[in-house]
């Protein structure tokens, strides 16, 4: 039987996913991983090329091992990765530096293109990138530092790019991944020698653009013997991780929009045209279908917090849950559904709205906390997380709709972790007053990169069309518009309150969660 690999270069871990060829999951295997810093080098987050490669290697030997699928049977094979980090190589292909999404150390750089007149507007006009996250400053930073290594580069890969390239040899870039590196014109969808020239590198550095789907070659023989896929099984263009998991869940036409909430809430909203947000607050991605760009917006941590109030503050749930049997997230879930909207007048202070011109975020913190304590307060502040993430999300998609239309005739697409509690999911369908529809679909990154994969297999379909035979439905989650309007209140009284905390964290008084590099 035919099936296609994907395999998903993540922050965290990198996994292979075997799918059949009608979209079923198989099997996965997976290896967590570390980027490390460079001694001497603050804010560096290292991407370590070999050590991580030899993990690709156990996850596809362990994932055809244990599905019983032989190598020979992966007739195409795609790869997704975190956004912004990649790979500089050689003339002679030798990877000689190489960085994680995380990685910060070109903090100066960034500043000094921030302080130039007009460099910042325009690099964001033509690419809907600043430099906070995208590759410039960090090539900027190897030029002024690293100057042996800078001027013996020869090409950059973004890591979705570098596993094709280990896989395969072939050095080529795709839009959706390769638009987070800044090199890229949102027009064309392409090369732009101004936006490497204004950002004071060279312009000679990022290989062939291909869309998707696109074969790039096959499997070497030296790779096929490492990791037993076959010498035929075709390498075939994924792209960034974000875009391949609005492909996954058939998010390919303008104004549809999707929700994800996992460590990270991100919202991405699908646009007809290559539009820039005029206060360039919102960042501009390309998705992964020609024709079709993506306004993003992130929440910072909602996963997160929601992990850590459990382990610092809810011992007594926690061992309850235990006792039941149970996840205790999802008995403090329970716990939170009898607050009333609101929290109980509790402000939660963790990530802000998206501004990915200056973007920086106020110090972690519960405000208005009553003395009473016990049992019902922790509920409180635990339902003021997850109606903090709701609000930031609604702030984002409301940035978003001013300057690019919005499909209101179709529910929101609600995936990730947050999406399995009911409790979370009405709550943000209340706060956005907007339906949601949850997928059956678990693993959408990994899916949206199967279907590029297996594109290139079925003759004659694209990987949007895949992806969309495959997508199944699990249900829907009907907004309550009587407890929208009640939320007008909590969102104007938890702006007022980050505001204020915003001060502080940038007076220095508190620490904030996080700044952007150049902030």
């Amino acid at each position: 039987m035919s099936h296609v690999m994907a395999i998903d270069a993540g922050t965290g871990s990198i996994r292979a996913v075997i799918f059949t060829l009608d979209g079923q999951l198989v099997q996965i295997a997976q290896r967590s991983w570390e980027h490390k810093p460079e001694p001497g080098v603050p804010g560096s987050m290292a991407f370590t090329t070999d050590e991580n490669y030899a993990l690709m290697v156990e996850c596809i030997e362990e994932a055809l091992s244990l599905s019983g699928v032989s190598g020979s049977d992966i007739k195409a094979v795609s790869a997704s990765a975190m956004r912004e980090g990649f790979v500089v190589l050689d003339a002679q292909g030798t990877e000689i530096w190489a960085c994680a999404n995380v990685d910060s150390r070109a903090n100066e750089q960034v500043s000094h293109l921030f302080a130039q007149e007009g460099v910042v507007e325009e690099l964001y006009a033509l690419s809907g990138q600043t430099p906070a996250l995208a590759a410039q400053p960090r090539l900027l930073w190897l030029k002024e530092n690293r100057p042996d290594v800078y001027e013996s580069a020869h090409t950059v890969l973004m890591l979705s790019e570098w596993v094709l390239f280990r896989l395969s040899g072939a050095r080529v870039m795709e839009p959706s991944n390769g638009s987070t590196s800044g090199l890229l014109a949102m027009a064309s969808r392409d090369v732009d020698p101004r936006l490497a020239v204004r950002a004071g590198i060279r312009d000679d550095l990022v290989p062939q653009v291909l869309e998707p789907g696109s074969v790039v070659g096959t499997v070497r023989p030296d790779v096929a013997a490492q990791t037993g896929l076959g010498t035929n099984t075709l390498v075939v263009v994924g792209g960034g991780d974000a875009q391949l998991a609005a492909l996954g869940l058939g998010l390919t036409k303008p104004g549809q929009v999707l929700l994800t909430a996992g460590t990270f809430w991100q919202l991405n909203v699908n646009l007809g045209a290559p539009v820039a947000d005029p206060n360039m607050k919102i960042r501009v991605n390309m998705a992964a279908v020609p024709g079709v760009w993506q306004a993003e917006a992130i929440a910072f941590h909602p996963g997160t917090a929601v992990r850590w109030f459990r382990d610092t503050f809810a011992v007594q749930e926690t061992a309850a849950a235990k006792e039941q049997g149970r996840n205790p997230l999802d008995l403090l879930c329970e716990l939170a559904a009898e607050i009333p909207i609101g929290s109980g007048s509790v402000v939660p202070i963790f990530s802000d709205v998206m501004n990915y011109d200056r973007w920086t975020h106020a110090a972690p913190s519960f405000l208005n906390l009553g003395l009473e304590g016990g049992p019902r307060l922790r509920a409180a502040m635990f339902r003021s997380l997850l109606e903090n993430a709701a609000i930031v999300s609604d702030a984002n998609l409301q940035l978003v709709s001013s300057f690019a239309p919005i499909n209101d005739s179709e529910p929101v697409t609600f995936a990730g972790g947050a999406a399995n509690s009911l409790i979370w999911s009405q709550i943000t369908a209340d706060v956005l007053g907007k339906d949601l529809q949850i997928p059956a679909v678990t693993e959408a990154t990994a899916q949206g990169t199967a279907a590029c994969a297996a594109s290139a297999v079925l003759e004659g379909t694209t990987p949007a069309e895949v992806a969309s035979r495959w997508l199944t439905w699990s249900h829907t989650v009907s907004a309550n518009m009587s407890a929208h309007e009640q939320y007008n209140e909590v969102k104007d009284r938890w702006r007022a309150a980050y505001g204020a905390q915003l001060e502080l964290a940038n007076a220095g008084v508190t620490s904030p969660l996080w700044r952007a590099p150049g902030a």
